[in-house]
């Protein structure tokens, strides 16, 4: 079992987790994958409303293959903020980070499926694309045009189309 496949199943146990404790009603609430969690957009509308709690922010961080200024960067708050988020693991996130944080397992979940490794992953997004003006994806995950923007270039990658 890899790592990513490891951390996989924390995420798989902790949604489900999640959405156990929650009040809403889901039919297939016992059945929830992190997986299935990113397909379903209504799932997705009421986490973010909900607000991410640390502890699966802290797994998901793992999951991505960005680094702490990264995140802080893409969340637009200080290391520090992210430093008392960890110290109260109950906290939940605002809905706007709550938003940024499963758009970034979005990018995470498609470069995966288009690279097939964590590493090849991290390297392409740090790595200047001319198909996104020469800026390096990682620099456009901060808004939510720019996201769709590298998840639109990784949809080519993976079929084949390249610039």
């Amino acid at each position: 079992m890899t790592a990513i496949e490891k951390i996989e199943g924390k995420l798989d146990k902790e949604i489900a987790s999640f959405f156990k404790a929650s009040k809403i009603d889901i039919h297939s609430k016992q059945n929830i994958t992190y997986e299935s969690f990113l397909e379903d957009k209504m799932l997705i509308i009421f986490a973010i409303r909900t607000g991410i709690p640390y502890s699966l922010f802290d797994l998901i961080q793992d999951y991505t293959p960005l680094s702490v200024n990264d995140w802080a960067n893409v969340l637009d708050i200080s290391t520090k903020s992210l430093q008392r988020y960890k110290t109260s693991p109950e906290r939940h996130f605002k809905p706007i980070h709550s938003e940024k944080i499963i758009e970034m397992s979005e990018v995470t979940k498609v470069g995966l499926d288009v690279f097939g490794n964590i590493e090849k992953l991290k390297l392409w997004l740090n790595t200047p694309s001319y198909a996104l003006g020469n800026l390096k994806p990682i620099e456009l995950l901060k808004d939510s045009y720019g996201k769709e923007m590298v998840i639109s270039e990784l949809n080519r990658i993976n079929h084949g189309i390249f610039v």
